[in-house]
C-alpha cells in the first residue's frame, strides 16, 4: 500500500489516531482539512468526534459533496463512531449534514451519555478467531440496514459494523486500540 494516498478527514475528533494507525501499516497519508486536499487520495477514513460539528464543517468547506461524489463512484471509506452517523443515509431525530452513502438508518449516542462508554470483545469473523477490543464512546447503533448492507459485528443485540460494497462503518473506535485488524481489514477492502 505504499503508493496508496490516504486521506484522513482533520476536521475535528481523534484523526491523529486514525493517521497513525494507519501510518503503522506503511501507508501515505494526507489530513483533509479544505477542498484542495482531496485531490489525489485514494481512499478516505472519517474518524470519531462530533458529527454535527463535522457535517458543519464539511458543508461551510464546500467538501460535502464532492466527498459524496468520490464515495458514489467506488472510493473507499471508513467511518468510525461519528464516520458511521455521516456516512448513513438517514439519521434519527436529526436533518444534520451528512454524506448519506450508507443505507442505514442511525440513532446518535444510542448506547448512553460519555459516562455510558465501554469497551467490549467483539467476534468479527471478517478479523480472524481472537475477538477484536472495541471501543464504545458515545456510541451510536444502526436501527434499520438496506438490503446490500453486510453486518459484521453487533454489540448487545446491535448493529456497530457494517459493511456495503465500498464502505466500511464502526460505531466503536478501533483507532483507539493497539489492534490494527479493523484498519487493515479496510485496507485489504482497497486492494
Amino acid at each position: 500500500m505504499a503508493n496508496v494516498c490516504a486521506g484522513v478527514l482533520a476536521l475535528q475528533g481523534a484523526f491523529r489516531e486514525h493517521a497513525a494507525a494507519l501510518r503503522r501499516l506503511g501507508v501515505k497519508i494526507r489530513e483533509l482539512r479544505a477542498l484542495r486536499d482531496i485531490d489525489g487520495i485514494d481512499l478516505l477514513v472519517i474518524p470519531g468526534g462530533e458529527s454535527t460539528t463535522i457535517g458543519k464543517l464539511l458543508l461551510e468547506g464546500q467538501m460535502l459533496d464532492p466527498l459524496r461524489e468520490r464515495i458514489e463512484m467506488g472510493m473507499p471509506v471508513y467511518g468510525s463512531c461519528a464516520g458511521l452517523i455521516l456516512l448513513c443515509r438517514e439519521i434519527e431525530d436529526s436533518d444534520q449534514p451528512r454524506l448519506g452513502v450508507l443505507d442505514a438508518t442511525v440513532r446518535r449516542n444510542a448506547f448512553g451519555r460519555q459516562v455510558d462508554s465501554f469497551e467490549a470483545a467483539l467476534d468479527i469473523a471478517e478479523l480472524g478467531a481472537k475477538p477484536f477490543p472495541a471501543v464504545f464512546i458515545r456510541a451510536p447503533f444502526l436501527t434499520k440496514i438496506g438490503l446490500g448492507v453486510q453486518v459484521l459485528a453487533k454489540a448487545n443485540g446491535q448493529a456497530v459494523a457494517v459493511r456495503q460494497k465500498n464502505i466500511l462503518a464502526t460505531s466503536f473506535h478501533p483507532e483507539l486500540t493497539a489492534d490494527s485488524r479493523m484498519h487493515r481489514y479496510f485496507l485489504d477492502m482497497c486492494k
